[in-house]
């Protein structure tokens, strides 16, 4: 089972205080015991793709803050949702439920953040 996890955020009007933060969460699974004949990668059982958003509106915030509200506190609001939506989904279809572990929005924020000041490395 492969999970990929991304959250988003943009400001609905500009100059205003609402957010639309939008978590996506895609679940693929492949079945390991299936016999391919070779190198063939394993037969992917399902794709489960989730979108789940919220409108947020932020006020009174310092600038410094906007950010992590954005893409922590936002996202933990919204994560319990989606994960029994993925759940159920995957439950409703025939296969076992998946059920994603907690999320650490803090450390997923850093490390995004890391990568976006990281300085890219030139191609040899």
């Amino acid at each position: 089972m492969a999970i990929n996890l991304d959250v988003q955020a943009r400001r609905i009007a500009e100059g205003g205080s609402a957010y639309e933060v939008t978590l996506m969460i895609r679940a693929e699974a492949t079945d390991p015991n299936a016999q391919t004949g070779g190198q063939a990668p394993a037969p992917v059982v399902f794709i489960a793709e989730l979108t789940y958003a919220g409108v947020f509106t932020l006020s009174g915030l310092p600038d410094n803050a906007v950010e992590p509200v954005l893409l922590v506190e936002c996202p933990r609001i919204l994560f319990p949702f989606a994960r029994n939506i993925l759940a159920d989904v995957t439950r409703d279809g025939g296969f076992p439920p998946v059920l994603l572990q907690p999320i650490d929005f803090v450390q997923l924020w850093q490390s995004r953040r890391a990568q976006q000041t990281r300085p890219a490395t030139p191609a040899a």
